[in-house]
């Protein structure tokens, strides 16, 4: 089983019901949904279906084999405790020919709780294998990145970090424009506005190859502002 730390809109939340339908799944609920009238979406959604609506805070991992659980879940809950609610401004954009959710503009505190996900939870997590190593790197990694890989697990953390909720799989150029208007047209009710960034969400995946599901979702307290709004 790998675990992994993510912002997930939580169920009840627009934003939720929204991402979880342009997937056709709800990772929350493991129930699969009727996706938007956008010829062709159901073939270029199934890796991001996997792995559910999200934007990755602590990338998968193993658990340390002298690691139990219900620790992880606490140390998660106590991150979570000493964080607080906040907004950012999203957009549709492509990165890499996949389509994602992405900040309007530089946002200092979601690269901060990113940090704090990656630094303060690590040492819940299994030293990745020869082989697993290899596979990240054989895609090409800067020395920074490769840095990372060997001290976090993963090459694109801390300064490589770019918070993004995936919507598609790398998608041929002819059809980008039309899926990145899709994409636009059915997130347009919660984009109009800046999003709450309100807790952390443990996912899990059973086995390799199986869907993630959200277990357990971990508000932030609200701050004085965010009560009054």
């Amino acid at each position: 089983m790998r675990h992994a730390i993510y912002f997930a809109p939580p169920p009840g939340t627009l934003f939720h019901s929204l991402g979880a339908r342009w997937l056709g799944r709800d990772a929350f609920s493991g129930e699969t949904l009727e996706q938007p009238a956008a010829a062709g979406l159901p073939a270029v959604t199934g890796d991001p279906r996997r792995y559910g609506f999200h934007a990755t805070l602590k990338p998968p991992f193993a658990l340390r084999e002298t690691v139990r659980p219900d620790a992880l879940l606490r140390a998660v809950a106590a991150l979570a405790a000493d964080e607080q609610c906040f907004r950012v401004s999203l957009k549709v954009a492509l990165l890499d020919r996949f389509l994602a959710l992405v900040p309007r503009g530089p946002c200092a505190a979601l690269h901060r709780l990113a940090d704090r996900s990656v630094r303060e939870l690590d040492g819940f997590r299994r030293a990745p294998t020869a082989e697993e190593l290899a596979r990240r790197r054989s895609g090409g990694l800067s020395e920074r990145q490769d840095r990372h890989l060997r001290d976090w697990g993963y090459p694109y953390v801390l300064e490589d970090f770019r918070f993004h909720m995936t919507l598609t799989e790398r998608l041929p150029a002819a059809e980008a424009a039309r899926f990145e208007a899709a994409a636009e047209e059915h997130f347009a009710p919660v984009l109009a506005a800046p999003v709450l960034i309100d807790g952390l969400a443990l996912f899990e995946e059973p086995s390799p190859g199986l869907a993630f599901l959200a277990t357990r979702h971990f508000p932030f307290p609200h701050s004085a502002a965010e009560v009054a709004a």
